[in-house]
């Protein structure tokens, strides 16, 4: 009879220990949503760049430019390889800019010249780059469309822009933007990746073809993240059958440099 008794004891506190458990949860969370409904609700901070204000009135936008970064903005674009990295960015330049770079550059124009390997020469090198180029660096821009804004890499890691002009027949051959250190010798920085705004031919070309129209852009990448050089970026550019080309080309290194 006592150990019935016992059992029955055991058995009603066990009971009322599990409906006071449910009770100070049910309480709990009650008391936490009605909390919540009162307390003033917190926005969630915004990504952009904030003019400094110290009246507590709202944050704007800071105007593009005004700390001498793009302003964020969204950038259509295309995934054409992981191997290489190669992006494409209908676009990316309106018609308008694109002839204001050409009308720029067209003075300043010069025979195409190259970084030389060890043992070669000017002579040797003479029809691996058939063009005209010249650079321009971002604070000569007055387009603003200068700048490497899809490369998600600070502006002040890239060189000045190369702006080049393809004539009938003229071609770049084979070669990779990258520097290897057994051909080159040491190098210092180097470059991970190039931007180009161009349009042309590649009807004779072989391998990842991309024929942009005017104002396209193309991102790629000649270096692993790791920093040896990607085998794969090994690009040219085709001779041109009609017309001309322009490209402007930004290459971005791994280091800071001076524009």
């Amino acid at each position: 009879m006592k150990s019935k008794t016992k059992r029955l004891k055991r058995n009603l506190g066990l009971a009322t220990t599990f409906i006071f458990c449910c009770f100070f949860f049910l309480a709990g969370f009650y008391g936490s949503t009605l909390l919540s409904q009162d307390a003033p609700r917190i926005r969630p901070r915004l990504r952009m760049l904030e003019l400094e204000n110290t009246d507590g009135d709202e944050l704007m936008m800071m105007p593009h430019g005004k700390i001498g970064e793009p302003s964020i903005q969204s950038i259509s674009f295309q995934v054409l390889s992981w191997k290489p990295r190669a992006l494409y960015f209908p676009s990316f330049a309106t018609a308008e800019q694109c002839q204001s770079i050409i009308e720029m550059a067209k003075v300043l124009l010069k025979p195409s010249s190259l970084a030389l390997r060890k043992g070669e020469t000017d002579e040797s090198t003479k029809g691996t780059r058939t063009i005209s180029v010249t650079f321009i660096s971002s604070s000569e821009d007055k387009t603003g469309i200068l700048e490497a804004r899809a490369t998600m890499i600070p502006h002040m890691h890239g060189e000045a822009f190369n702006v080049l002009r393809y004539e009938i027949g003229q071609k770049y051959d084979s070669h990779y933007n990258a520097f290897n250190p057994n051909e080159y010798g040491p190098q210092t920085s180097q470059r991970g990746g190039s931007n180009m705004n161009s349009g042309y031919d590649f009807r004779k070309c072989i391998g990842l073809k991309v024929k942009p129209q005017r104002g396209d852009g193309l991102l790629f990448y000649s270096l692993f993240p790791n920093g040896t050089i990607d085998q794969t970026s090994l690009h040219g550019s085709c001779p041109v059958i009609k017309g001309e080309k322009w490209v402007a080309t930004k290459w971005i290194r791994d280091q800071v440099q001076e524009d």
